[in-house]
């Protein structure tokens, strides 16, 4: 199997290329400067020339603030540059595997999202997610569609890395307690996604670390396993600075993965101690 993957220097992305040399399988991921999302020509003729039996979309534009502000550019990586893709899988008769988010949901809902729940994204991230969905649904069957959720691991920045870099110079911290997700650990996903893309169980998943909580009750795990000796203070995300709209309920059912025959990832609680322990 031969596989093409973008954003193979992100969080998720490196913990993909660390997996597929353990595993000995033959990829391609180019960098930045190699593959401009933002040109059509290249992506085309980057996938068509490498001819791979999959690509693995995890490439996006992710800052969610910066988002509202360029939107062009946003659009561009996130919905083009998914539709080139896509256009280009069907070409090469590949499969395609796309990285979506918890953002395509407002986030009203009581209880966990559904992998069949409508989106209803309230924030410019979130739309141009759910658009590069809807762009490869309209172009291509043979799709499976990863929407997760607070991804963190060793590579770049991350929730829990700046939980840690706070308690080097505050007594206190404060974090936001209703905002509810589920804490996914890259290493977890990574490993689901390689037995998801070996399948022919095309759709789409929730792909979470079993477990919810708070980014407040996030931050007690992080700072107790660590033996940290911090006052970490839960606060309304009102009190946050911020302009921009956060869904509050960011839970993701993985029924849609145990109903396919997939194993569920571990509780978040474990996944968390292992990456404490040996990543940070």
């Amino acid at each position: 199997m031969k596989v093409f993957l973008t954003g193979g220097t992100g969080q998720l992305g490196s913990a993909l290329i660390n997996l597929l040399r353990d595993k000995n399988i033959e990829y391609s991921a180019p960098t930045r400067k190699e593959l401009d999302l933002k040109n059509k020509e290249k992506i085309k003729c980057s996938i068509s020339k490498y001819k791979p039996d999959i690509i693995i979309h995890s490439a996006a534009y992710t800052n969610v603030e910066k988002a509202e502000l360029e939107k062009d550019l946003a659009y561009k990586v996130n919905v083009e540059s998914t539709k080139w893709i896509a256009k280009s899988v069907k070409e090469i008769d590949a499969k395609l595997l796309y990285i979506s988010s918890d953002y395509v949901f407002d986030g009203k809902k009581e209880e966990a999202y559904e992998n069949y729940d409508l989106p209803n994204p309230i924030n410019y991230y979130g739309l141009t997610k759910y658009l590069g969905e809807k762009q490869i649904k309209t172009i291509t069957d043979k799709a499976f569609i990863i929407r997760t959720s607070w991804l963190y691991g060793k590579n770049g920045n991350n929730f829990v890395k700046n939980i840690l870099k706070l308690t080097k110079s505050n007594q206190k911290i404060k974090v936001i307690d209703d905002q509810i997700g589920s804490p996914t650990y890259t290493n977890d996903l990574a490993e689901l996604i390689l037995n998801i893309m070996k399948t022919k169980k095309y759709g789409i998943y929730h792909a979470v670390n079993e477990g919810f909580c708070s980014w407040y009750h996030f931050a007690l795990e992080i700072v107790r396993a660590k033996n940290i000796k911090v006052n970490v203070k839960a606060i309304k995300s009102e009190k946050f600075i911020s302009n921009i709209k956060r869904p509050k309920n960011s839970r993701l059912s993985t029924k849609s993965l145990e109903n396919n025959g997939f194993n569920l990832l571990r509780n978040y609680k474990k996944a968390l101690k292992e990456y404490l322990d040996c990543e940070v």
